[in-house]
């Protein structure tokens, strides 16, 4: 874990700001935009790119994946700028858990995996090009987006070790425990062989 020394009010403010922004949930603002419909009442009921994905709307898809990702790195480099390594870890948590549990949505919100990868590749770009790469060849193998997001997490510690940013492990640690407990269905599914693949419907 980093060294801490930003003043404790200004990590808590710095949290509380990171969370807020984390709440967003650009994937329902994208399928309203584009006349989807309520997300919640498509497919997974996911907030997310990968759900909105299977509205069949590309466009609206990517842009759900980009800005999901921006919240974290967003977060991340401005907390970095103006505060310190501390404040920018901190601030990654935040925008991570707001995603999951956003305060718009009465705490029900996506499972963080875009969110994930953009706080890892503004906290330590060559970790995150490494689990990006991960995700991306399990998703290419596997066709499956919950099973590539969860290889991604476990091993995004482990590569943090590796290249050389171990005050990032414990960060990395708790963000994997947060997307396994947000995947808990996905891992039942993946087990009993029904989970859907990306594109298609569940």
């Amino acid at each position: 874990m980093p060294l801490f020394e930003t003043a404790p009010l200004a990590l808590a403010a710095t949290a509380a700001l990171a969370y807020l922004l984390g709440s967003v949930p650009f994937g329902i603002v994208m399928a309203r935009l584009f006349g989807l419909g309520d997300l919640r009442k498509i497919g997974s009921g996911n907030i997310g790119a990968t759900n909105v994905l299977r509205t069949g709307n590309k466009p609206a898809a990517f842009l759900t994946l980009v800005l999901d990702a921006g919240k974290g790195g967003i977060a991340v480099l401005v907390a970095r700028a103006l505060l310190g390594e501390d404040a920018a870890q901190v601030a990654g948590f935040a925008a991570f858990l707001g995603h999951c549990y956003p305060v718009f949505l009465r705490f029900r919100g996506g499972k963080g995996v875009a969110t994930f990868l953009g706080t890892l590749l503004a906290l330590a770009w060559p970790v995150g090009l490494a689990a990006c790469a991960t995700w991306a060849a399990v998703a290419a193998l596997t066709r499956i987006s919950s099973l590539s997001a969860l290889v991604a997490a476990v091993v995004a510690p482990l590569l943090a070790l590796f290249l050389g940013r171990p005050d990032a492990v414990l960060l990395l640690v708790l963000l994997a425990v947060l997307i396994l407990v947000r995947h808990a269905a996905n891992i039942w599914r993946l087990l009993d062989g029904t989970e859907p693949r990306i594109g298609k419907k569940p």
